[in-house]
């Protein structure tokens, strides 16, 4: 039996994909729920699991556009049940020799079609490649280079690759923010002593209790959220002549990703503990980076966090997610000398920026929720948790 698998709907507003790159070759044999393509829609990048074993007939190529529900390919059931039938009985291999066979044959690894004009300019054997995955790409091919030494010439290399829909997608919203908001920026700082004496003191404890990090996420999603209740033009948005409000804190945080930068969203922020915050994030980050990540999951937000504290960033302008109105940039925690009491200490200080749309919220507005979040975080004890840090952190 041939079976006719069709692209399925990644969500409800997607009507269209991008075959990002195919994982297998036309005429291979695939095992169910094997991933046998990547697809690139303007919100995600979805594996696209074999719906039976057989042999696969390709009906398009890598770059090729779909609409939802158009046949991507053919799998021949039947040749499944040949190839089982026919397999020769597995014998035992010398260890030494198994071990030579799996270092130097590549044909069960798949190769970029970048990846393998790379390493043919640059003369380069791809039995001599290492991938990590499933596929070699460019990137592996470029990690050889230097150590060929002057076996390779020194031709100077221009590369050129199609964006990906989610890029494009990515790029259209950065600049519609340009041209149809007013966004401005303000700044402030904050003293993170007391998140630094805190996760001190818990951290082990909070860890074994909840299987999770206690990191500075948490902290400043509940200062965020905490602010979002007491200005809340912060956490809504234009629509036309119209501005839509909300009475809860879905939050979107910044994730860097193998396709690019995505922000999945934490429902009902608000009511989150420390823990379900540090939970949920982890689950997102990793749903994100191993590519497993929803549409559900990026749709909606009502606010955004980024930190580009992670990569070192001292200070930024992040520029806002529409159609939401408001950006919280963390930024790297330096050891500083500030004035306490009239002494000069040296204190772990944050950049905070909030990048925001002067349609809708005023200066004082952005401001006064940039203040509320700084003293959030800096008496987390208090204003974040009532004076109950054991309650809060779900070890009492």
């Amino acid at each position: 039996m041939v079976l006719e698998m069709k692209v399925p709907s990644p969500g409800e507003s997607i009507t269209e994909v991008e075959i990002s790159q195919w994982l297998v070759k036309d005429g291979d044999i695939v095992k169910k729920d094997q991933a046998i393509a990547e697809l690139d829609s303007d919100k995600a990048t979805l594996d696209l699991p074999a719906e039976a074993s057989g042999k696969i007939t390709l009906k398009a190529e890598e770059g090729d556009s779909i609409s939802v529900g158009d046949i991507v390919c053919l799998i021949d059931t039947s040749e499944s049940q040949l190839e089982e039938l026919t397999q020769p009985a597995v014998t035992k291999v010398d260890p030494i020799k198994e071990e030579k066979t799996q270092t130097t044959q590549k044909e069960n690894i798949s190769v970029t079609p970048l990846a393998r004009s790379i390493a043919s300019e640059k003369g380069i054997d791809l039995n001599v490649i290492k991938t990590k995955g499933e596929k070699i790409t460019k990137d592996d091919v470029l990690k050889v280079v230097p150590a060929m030494g002057s076996s390779i010439d020194d031709t100077r290399v221009e590369s050129r690759e199609k964006l990906s829909m989610l890029r494009r997608k990515v790029s259209e919203r950065l600049v519609s923010v340009k041209n149809e908001t007013a966004m401005l920026t303000t700044f402030n700082e904050a003293d993170l002593t007391k998140i630094f004496e805190i996760r001190k003191k818990y951290k082990e404890a909070f860890s074994q209790k909840h299987g999770v990090s206690l990191g500075f996420m948490s902290f400043f999603t509940k200062s965020v959220t905490r602010a979002l209740e007491m200005f809340p033009d912060v956490n809504s948005m234009i629509d036309g002549d119209e501005k839509i409000s909300f009475n809860y804190s879905d939050i979107s945080i910044a994730v860097s990703g193998p396709k690019g930068l995505m922000t999945p969203v934490l429902r009902n922020a608000q009511k989150l503990s420390f823990s379900s915050v540090e939970q949920e994030i982890k689950r997102l980050a990793d749903s994100v980076r191993n590519k497993s990540i929803t549409v559900d999951d990026l749709t909606g937000g009502t606010f955004t966090i980024s930190n580009g504290g992670v990569f070192g960033s001292m200070l930024s302008t992040p520029i806002i997610n529409p159609p939401q109105s408001g950006i919280l940039g963390m930024h790297n925690i330096i050891q500083r000398p500030v004035a306490v009491d009239g002494k000069v200490e040296i204190r772990p200080m944050m950049y905070l920026a909030l990048s925001y749309d002067h349609r809708i919220i005023d200066g004082n507005q952005s401001v006064g929720f940039l203040i509320a979040v700084k003293e959030g975080v800096e008496d987390p004890e208090n204003l974040l948790m009532d004076g109950k840090i054991q309650k809060s952190l779900g070890l009492s």
